[in-house]
């Protein structure tokens, strides 16, 4: 299942049939397989179905007990759900997980949310008590937006923002505070908020209940600590529960598909090793997929070097695709087209790419995305545990943030300006009890706020954008659990992602595990230069562009003159020129 929308009047008249028709058009590359409406009272809710996956239809009506549900995503244990469910007198009359929804539900009211486990994000409708629920997965793999209308007397929710602005009932202004989130955090915006006015998102690991007269209450399930729970285990005890754990969710997170479940293979760690420990659980021909670019003077375009290596060990079903840096830059706008916010991430057009050929082939892949968010493999990890800094949001922003809030202020006009607010969500959350050290404190920030909008929303965006489901066994519950509990020095060893690397000794080339760490090799829009950088000039010196008023022209005048000074360049090497380029470029791709 890969898209899902709906609509709640608040004023209790039926919703418009056309309405839903339309907010089902953008959702419909997630799932091109049928759109289905289910209509009822003041409620109506879409389901676009990949047929790939084998979760059942929906919308689905449970008549007896008057719940109806759609689901996007997987619930890994609906299995064991089912059977608890049936030894408690539940009867099924299907084999959907939406089945197992609706009676979890009707047996543990809301609470049923602390019982699942998979990436979904839940719309239930209980016709009894006229309430709607919303439920986000605990890492928010699974995208869920919402926004009230602007007289507040229709509710709306979907898995994009494109179709929630198929209402034409929403404030489409800048809201400030996402402004600030999204230029100090290279495009992260934690939820609730978007970078429109109108439209929130339900944050990872909470549910929603909007009643019929608009009262809305948000609830988070689901907390991750940082602690020592194992204080006696050394670290080949260690060793040994990662790789067990690592190997549970690879093997879970290949069911559930009517087809062949792949892998984005990179040249890297992270995707190898996921390929390597399929292999050993007796996974058969995996189909292995890489993508490269052509090649700048400064650097290559591809890892084929590496990957070819994998391969030529483990021989298993590769595909490689070699795209010209020309298209690179020619369908920038259609990546950016199918962005639900915008993302700063160049790579995410090789995700776009790459995920329109291999979805030729299967509709199902593993990606080793949040491996090195819960294990530490980036390299400002290290230089904040090695920082005498007393002042933990100095110590994280140093190394961290795209700008200081001073930096801010110049880059935007003064209709936008703001207190710090980025600064104030970052020090609440290394603040807060429940981590033992400061690299603790960072990595839960990380992999449950930050990594949610790059690169989770990132990957499941482009991914999607050719129904093309892509699952992340690094971002499993239980093994990030598992890894928050450990020693952070195991995962700070040999140069980060220590304990992978010792799991991927002899299983994976020496010469991966090796190499220093590397990013999704992008040079046609790496380098502020040539034609990109004239795309970007004619975009953020048109009219248009000025009539927002967003940006401050002296700043952006600055960036255009020096874009390669390293100025111009964030801590972890961003461009500012196009991170600004591409919130103009999203703007206009959404119709605003």
């Amino acid at each position: 299942m890969s898209g899902i929308a709906g609509v709640l009047k608040l004023n209790q008249t039926a919703v418009d049939e056309s309405l839903l028709q339309k907010m089902s058009e953008p959702i419909i590359k997630r799932g091109p397989d049928g759109t289905s409406v289910f209509r009822h009272k003041m409620v109506g809710l879409i389901q676009t179905k990949l047929q790939a996956i084998s979760n059942g239809d929906e919308p689905f009506l449970d008549e007896k007990i008057g719940i109806s549900v759609v689901t996007n995503g997987t619930i890994y244990n609906q299995d064991a759900l089912r059977e608890t469910l049936r030894e408690m007198g539940y009867q099924f009359l299907t084999q959907s997980q939406a089945e197992v929804l609706t009676k979890a539900y009707h047996c543990w009211g809301h609470q049923f949310v602390e019982r699942l486990d998979g990436a979904y994000a839940i719309a239930l409708w209980d016709d009894q008590a006229e309430t709607l629920l919303l439920v986000r997965d605990r890492f928010g793999k699974k995208p869920l937006y919402y926004s009230f209308g602007k007289a507040h007397d229709a509710f709306y929710f979907a898995s994009n923002t494109q179709s929630i602005l198929q209402s034409q009932d929403i404030d489409t202004s800048i809201d400030p505070e996402a402004l600030h989130f999204m230029y100090s955090l290279h495009a992260v915006v934690p939820a609730p908020l978007t970078i429109l006015k109108g439209i929130r998102k339900v944050e990872p690991g909470s549910y929603m209940v909007i009643k019929n007269n608009g009262i809305a209450k948000e609830t988070s399930y689901w907390e991750l600590t940082a602690t020592r729970d194992y204080p006696d285990d050394d670290y080949e005890t260690w060793k040994e529960i990662i790789e067990s754990s690592l190997k549970s969710a690879i093997k879970k997170e290949m069911g559930f598909a009517n087809e062949k479940v792949g892998v984005l293979l990179s040249g890297g760690l992270d995707s190898t090793l996921i390929t390597a420990l399929a292999i050993e659980e007796g996974f058969k021909d995996i189909q292995t997929f890489s993508v490269g670019f052509e090649d700048q003077p400064e650097e290559k375009g591809s890892e084929f070097f590496y990957s070819d290596q994998f391969v030529d060990k483990y021989q298993t079903d590769h595909y490689k695709f070699e795209v010209p840096n020309s298209e690179a830059l020619t369908r920038l706008p259609e990546a950016i087209r199918n962005m639900s916010e915008p993302l700063f991430g160049q790579d995410a057009i090789g995700f776009y790419l790459l995920s329109e050929k291999v979805k030729s082939i299967t509709s199902v892949v593993q990606s080793g995305q949040g491996a090195d968010e819960v294990f530490a493999g980036y390299f400002w990890y290290p230089k904040m545990v090695e920082s005498q800094e007393l002042d933990p949001l100095k110590r994280f922003s140093e190394h961290y943030f795209d700008r200081p809030h001073e930096e801010w202020l110049q880059a935007f006009t003064s209709k936008y300006h703001t207190h710090d607010v980025a600064g104030d969500f970052i020090r609440d959350h290394l603040t807060k009890s429940g981590a033992t050290t400061f690299l603790d404190r960072v990595l839960r920030l990380d992999v449950t706020r930050l990594v949610v909008d790059d690169p989770v929303k990132r990957v499941d965006n482009m991914t999607m954008a050719h129904a093309l489901e892509a699952r992340m066994p690094f971002m499993d519950q239980r093994l990030v659990e598992l890894a928050m509990a450990m020693p952070p020095e195991y995962k700070l060893m040999h140069h980060g992602k220590g304990i992978l690397k010792d799991i991927a000794r002899g299983r994976v080339p020496d010469s991966i595990i090796d190499r220093p760490k590397a990013y999704f090799p992008m040079p046609a829009l790496k380098y502020v230069r040539g034609e990109f950088l004239e795309m970007m000039q004619d975009l953020l010196t048109s009219e248009k562009s000025r009539s927002r008023g967003i940006f401050n022209e002296a700043y952006i005048q600055d960036l255009l003159k020096n874009p390669e000074a390293p100025s111009s360049f964030t801590n972890i090497q961003g461009s500012k020129l196009w991170h600004a380029a591409l919130l103009e470029l999203w703007l206009q791709s959404v119709g605003l």
